[in-house]
């Protein structure tokens, strides 16, 4: 009884044996089967973290471009503000200096008006006296002749735009077209103009001088 006891024992044993085998293949196959999934997942891990290293990388690479491209574009830009500052400082000098050289020969050029319209009013002053002279000579000849001179230099500075006037006998006295030859002289409400003594000038439509007159007694 004993020895079939140990034979049902063992048959037993033998019998449940595979199906033991079995479930530890199987597990161990699982098992297998998992870790292969997790090598493959950490593998694709690590793919992943070498494309992010990588990345990284790459992403710092293009800071560090951006950086100095930044840094080049500022010295690009300082050295235009300092070019256009240096620009429009020598600008400033230019202008000033032209400025200033165009004052300086408008200034000669008005001293040389001044000038000139002196000579040529002195000038026609003479001419005028020269015809007066004509005309107290009572010479029909020299009275001609004087006052075609005389004519033909007045036509010459009206090209100028000096224009001389004389004023009428019997014209009213115009305190702003008139100077009487005695300043001290009472001037009466009703004065008149007797003679011209010296003739008035205008230039370019401006009142240079007045003409110097003597009123009618």
């Amino acid at each position: 009884m004993c020895f079939a006891g140990l034979c049902l024992a063992v048959g037993a044993v033998l019998g449940i044996a595979p199906f033991v085998l079995e479930y530890r293949a199987t597990v161990k196959l699982a098992e297998a089967g998992a870790l292969a999934r997790v090598v493959a997942q950490i593998q694709n891990l690590e793919t992943i973290a070498a494309q992010i290293r990588s990345a990284t990388g790459q992403w710092q690479d293009v800071q560090e471009q951006a950086g100095k491209t930044a840094l080049a574009a500022k010295e690009i830009a300082d050295r235009m503000r300092a070019e256009v500052e240096a620009f429009s400082q020598f600008m400033q000098r230019m202008n000033e200096s032209e400025k200033a050289t165009l004052r300086l020969e408008v200034e000669k050029l008005r001293r040389a008006e001044v000038e000139w319209l002196q000579v040529v009013v002195r000038m026609l002053d003479h001419v005028y006296a020269l015809h007066q002279g004509a005309v107290r000579s009572g010479q029909p000849n020299v009275l001609e002749q004087v006052g075609s001179f005389q004519n033909a230099c007045r036509e010459a500075a009206r090209r100028v735009g000096l224009a001389p006037f004389a004023a009428n006998p019997s014209e009213p006295f115009d305190a702003q077209r008139h100077q009487l030859a005695d300043g001290d002289a009472c001037l009466p409400a009703d004065a008149v103009v007797g003679e011209t003594l010296a003739a008035g000038y205008t230039f370019q439509g401006k009142l240079l001088r007045p003409a110097l007159v003597r009123l009618r007694p």
